[in-house]
């Protein structure tokens, strides 16, 4: 009589098992599933053990796109990788278990091909030379088992390069930018690198474009600081030019009638510009003075700085900040004695220790 299952096995693998009458086949049959079935309940819930390959997560964020890698982590473990453990010339997993899988939360271009926003199975074909980098849309498979070439989204040629030795295979993001990063695949004494482009410009105008759809459109400022980076960074100007119209007409202030201003600056309106910039410097409080004249002399323009500090200074004479930026523009320009008088004053005005410390510092250097 069969107990169990092994001995079930057993019997199958037995030639004598072949005559065994079909009725008493299904019973046999159907014994296994009892068997290992009351198994199974009785083994209960798989507990948590360390994995051979470890699990990990690489992330990094290009502009306001995120991308990260989830990924196994198999070890050399002193044996032979290329062209033994992983295969030339075969399609692999480029990790360890399931899919390695790459996400973006944006799309980007990779060699040239363009990619939606979403996840990719990560399979590579390495050979001796140049290697293979595949994003296949199907991300949720076992390793490279069950990978179809008939979902793949892009194929890119990258050339691996020589690395230090490294135990355990392990993905890093180098050299970023706010448009591009390069994703690198790292074991034994390889590293292959991806580059990854992102056009942050146009997505961050449909994140904007997004946003302002929600809480955000009921806020003046919100407008305001889209059509200001529009601005600043020189890109979708007409819908920009539309964003501040909107912030200007919710409230005419010194922000709003600065963001016009600088849409129509890069639209080349010149002459319009110049007089809403005027009359934005009229509306201007002293704090938005202030960091008006910070943003001239980040851009090189010191006298116009200057020009704006001495005019904060004469809509407020009670402030000591005032005569500390003007100051900073002063010495920034050369004019040391200008300067260091235009530093006393601000010493002899604010009862703050630490920045009578911080302007008797400044005081010495000069």
């Amino acid at each position: 009589m069969l107990t169990s299952a092994v001995q079930v096995e057993e019997a199958i693998r037995m030639r004598s098992f072949l005559i065994v009458p079909r009725v008493r086949l299904l019973a046999i049959a159907a014994a296994v599933f009892v068997i290992t079935a009351r198994g199974a309940a009785a083994q209960g819930p798989a507990l948590t053990l360390p994995q051979p390959s470890p699990a990990a997560t690489a992330t990094q964020r290009v502009g306001i796109t995120d991308i990260a890698i989830t990924y196994h982590r198999p070890a050399v473990n002193k044996r032979e990788v290329w062209g033994k453990l992983v295969q030339w010339n075969e399609v692999w997993r480029a990790g360890a278990n399931e899919n390695t899988v790459i996400t973006f939360s944006s799309p980007v271009s990779v060699g040239g091909h363009q990619l939606v926003a979403g996840s990719y199975g990560l399979h590579m074909i390495p050979t001796p030379q140049g290697w293979t980098v595949i994003f296949n849309r199907e991300a949720k498979a076992w390793g490279s088992f069950f990978y179809d070439a008939a979902q793949d989204a892009a194929r890119v040629s990258v050339t691996p390069a020589a690395s230090p030795f490294q135990e355990r295979l392990s993905y890093t993001f180098d050299d970023p930018t706010d448009t591009s990063v390069v994703a690198t695949l790292h074991w034994e004494k390889l590293a292959v690198p991806i580059r990854i482009d992102v056009d942050t410009p146009s997505v961050v105008a449909a994140s904007l474009r997004e946003e302002l759809r929600g809480l955000a459109g009921f806020s003046w400022q919100r407008f305001a600081q889209a059509a200001q980076w529009c601005a600043t960074n020189n890109v979708n100007l007409d819908e920009a030019g539309k964003w501040a119209d909107r912030a200007v007409a919710m409230q005419e202030n010194f922000t709003t009638l600065r963001a016009k201003s600088d849409v129509l600056e890069k639209q080349g309106n010149s002459a319009a510009a110049g007089e809403l910039r005027t009359k934005s410097l009229k509306l201007a409080n002293e704090g938005e003075l202030n960091l008006f004249g910070y943003s001239q002399l980040q851009a090189g323009k010191v006298d116009d700085a200057i020009a704006t500090f001495r005019e904060n200074i004469k809509r407020h004479p009670e402030s000591w900040n005032t005569y500390d930026s003007l100051g900073e523009a002063l010495a920034t320009k050369g004019n040391r004695q200008e300067a260091i008088d235009s530093y006393r004053k601000a010493l002899s005005m604010t009862d703050d220790s630490k920045q009578k410390d911080r302007i008797n510092g400044i005081l010495g250097k000069l």
